[in-house]
């Protein structure tokens, strides 16, 4: 179902406004207003497998109990095992029957990216999606096993490699990047994508790594797309996540009351995977619609830039052309 024109315009206004688009009353408004998007059949899912890292908080929790109670044979991708166990249960408790399996994989460690990928190519024949939701936010400039900037091994670098080595079984399948609307206030910086330059800020690394995150959408999206992958990036607005509540408590305090709890932030992800047609492939997403991926002129990358950036991509995840 089409949007009207007057529809189509408040959502930009809502989209602009911040407050407005990013909080539980954006959520709440767009789902009232007419067309918004069909839900995913409740079956949708039924018998296939999706995996989806950063299971054992937030976000992740929502995003795996959203798309079990699809269907799917859901696979919680965690670094803290115990704590995934303790999540696994109960996920189980609200929603009996569902299918669930613990992996551990730390998805800012490449090496053992690589090792994850290897058994769970090892035992899934078919992946029908990855949701990339793993996300950290140092208080300090972090490095990776691999000696790579925390925030862009574990958002940028991590997700791309599980995916590449999963691809074969991925084929026909979707993968979703979870961004944040942060990256909004970030140019790219392929100049220093490792952040060796300047005064170490958490927030400007993290929404750096998600500016990165979606300037590769397009290239990725078209890699993967030789295998009938649909690759989806999209932001949950403001959630009161563990993440926020530990890294952005000011922030947190001032907007408690209209921030979308984690099942309003995981909704696009859930849906991304679930729904059916698939979505149009390499698009930005936001609350079910298209969104773009610049609001100020100051953030727009070149083509040069680009692709310096893709050559650091393609270098730093061992990518074969």
């Amino acid at each position: 179902m089409s949007r009207p024109l007057p529809v189509r315009a408040l959502d930009t206004v809502m989209d602009r406004t911040l407050v407005l688009g990013y909080t539980t009353i954006g959520l709440r408004v767009r789902q009232a207003l007419p067309g918004w998007p069909a839900d995913p059949a409740p079956d949708a899912l039924a018998g296939r497998d999706v995996l989806v890292t950063g299971a054992s908080s937030g976000l992740g929790i929502a995003t795996a109990e959203g798309l079990a109670a699809l269907g799917a044979r859901v696979h919680l991708v965690v670094r803290d095992e115990a704590k995934g166990g303790r999540v696994l249960d109960e996920i189980a408790g609200r929603l009996p029957g569902a299918s669930l399996r613990l992996w551990r994989c730390d998805v800012g460690d490449l090496d053992d990216v690589r090792r994850f990928a290897g058994e769970v190519a090892g035992e899934l024949p078919a992946i029908h999606g990855i949701v990339h939701n793993a996300g950290v936010m140092p208080p300090e400039r972090s490095e990776s096993a691999q000696g790579h900037e925390l925030s862009m091994a574990v958002h940028v670098l991590g997700p791309v490699v599980m995916t590449e080595a999963l691809r074969p079984q991925l084929a026909g399948g979707r993968v979703v990047l979870v961004s944040s609307g942060g990256m909004y206030s970030q140019a790219l910086r392929a100049d220093d994508p490792e952040y060796l330059r300047g005064d170490y800020s958490p927030t400007t690394s993290y929404a750096r790594s998600k500016r990165m995150q979606v300037e590769m959408l397009a290239l990725l999206a078209d890699r993967w797309s030789l295998d009938d992958v649909t690759t989806s990036a999209m932001h949950p607005g403001w959630a009161d996540t563990p993440g926020v509540q530990e890294s952005l408590p000011r922030f947190r305090s001032l907007t408690r009351r209209v921030l979308r709890d984690d099942a309003q932030g995981a909704d696009t992800s859930v849906w991304l995977v679930g729904a059916e047609p698939a979505p149009p492939n390499g698009r930005f997403w936001h609350d079910r619609v298209e969104r773009p991926l610049h609001i100020v002129p100051t953030t727009r990358a070149g083509e040069d830039e680009r692709a310096r950036a893709w050559a650091w991509l393609k270098d730093a995840a061992g990518l074969a052309d």
